[in-house]
C-alpha cells in the first residue's frame, strides 16, 4: 500500500473532492484525521472508512479514520485541530489543504468586501495557517507532505469569481514559497489544479448560479464549458483523488513545488 503507517489530516473532507481524497488514503494504509463544518457529514464519511479500510497498527487504536468540527477561518480552530489530530494518532505525515466554497457569483465591482475574504480565508489563510502548525514537526522528523488544493480558476479567466480566482492562485503562490523552504528538509509541497468536478455540490450551485446569469438553462451552460476541453467531460473526485495519492506518496519523491493540471485538457502551463 502506498500510505502504509501514514497519517493524514485532510481538510473539508466531509463531501466531494475531500472524502475522495480521504477514502483513497484509508484504502491505502493510511489514518486520517477528516475536518470540515458539518459533523453529519464527517461523521457518515468516517464510519464509511472504518467499516471499510484495512487494519491499523494498534498504536492507532485500531482506527482508519476519526474528525472533528471546525471553522477555518478560525486561527484557533485551525490550532484545535492539529492538536487533536496528533492526539488521536501521535504525529501528521500529511496535510491536504482542500476546504474552501466558491463564494457570491458577482462582478469585481459588486463583489462585497466581507464575502472577498470569508472566501480568501478558508482557502489560504486556512492552508498558510495549517501549514505553518505541521511543518515544524515536518522539519524536525526529516519528512512531511503539504498539497494545497489550487483550481482551473488559478490559471484561466473565468468572469465572476474574483475572490475565489485570488484565493485559488495565492495557493500556487504559498505552494511555490513553501517548497523552496521546505526542499532541503525532507518536506514535500506541490498543488493540484482540478478542472470541474461537476458531481459536488459546489460545481452544482456554480452551474445554476452561472445558468441563471447567462439566461440559459443549466445543461446548456455545462455543456457549453465542457466542450471547452479537450477531453469534453468533467472530471470525476476519483481522478482528483487519485492525483492527490500520487503526489503525498513516494512515488512523487522527486516532485516539489508543482502545481498539476487535472483538468481533462484546458490549462497548459
Amino acid at each position: 500500500m502506498l500510505l502504509q503507517d501514514q497519517i493524514a489530516l485532510i481538510t473539508g473532507s466531509g463531501r466531494g473532492i475531500g472524502r475522495a481524497i480521504a477514502r483513497l488514503f484509508a484504502k491505502e494504509g493510511a489514518a486520517v484525521f477528516l475536518t470540515a463544518r458539518t459533523e453529519k457529514e464527517l461523521a457518515e464519511t468516517a464510519a464509511e472508512i472504518n467499516a471499510s479500510a484495512p487494519p491499523l497498527p494498534s498504536s492507532s487504536k485500531d482506527r482508519a479514520a476519526a474528525y472533528a468540527t471546525a471553522d477555518l477561518t478560525r486561527a484557533a480552530d485551525c490550532a484545535r485541530i492539529v492538536s487533536q489530530c496528533r492526539e488521536k494518532f501521535a504525529k501528521i505525515d500529511i496535510l491536504v489543504n482542500n476546504a474552501g466554497h466558491y463564494g457570491p457569483v458577482l462582478p469585481v465591482e459588486d463583489y462585497p468586501l466581507a464575502d472577498f475574504d470569508a472566501v480568501l480565508s478558508v482557502h489560504l489563510r486556512s492552508a498558510f495557517l495549517l501549514s505553518q502548525l505541521v511543518l515544524p514537526e515536518m522539519y524536525a522528523r526529516g519528512s512531511g507532505v503539504i498539497l494545497n488544493m489550487s483550481s482551473l480558476s488559478a490559471k484561466a479567466a473565468f468572469s465572476w469569481g474574483s475572490a475565489y480566482a485570488a484565493a485559488k492562485a495565492g495557493l500556487l503562490g504559498l505552494t511555490r514559497v513553501t517548497a523552496a523552504e521546505a526542499a532541503r528538509k525532507g518536506v514535500r509541497v506541490n498543488a493540484i489544479c482540478p478542472g470541474p468536478v461537476t458531481e459536488t455540490r459546489m460545481s452544482k450551485e456554480l452551474g445554476a448560479d452561472l445558468a441563471r446569469r447567462l439566461g440559459v438553462n443549466p445543461e446548456e451552460q455545462l455543456q457549453a464549458f465542457l466542450n471547452g476541453l479537450l477531453q469534453g467531460r468533467a472530471q470525476t473526485a476519483e481522478e482528483i483523488a487519485r492525483a492527490a495519492l500520487f503526489l503525498c506518496s513516494s512515488q512523487s519523491s522527486a516532485i516539489t513545488g508543482q502545481s498539476l493540471n487535472v483538468d481533462g485538457g484546458a490549462a497548459f502551463y
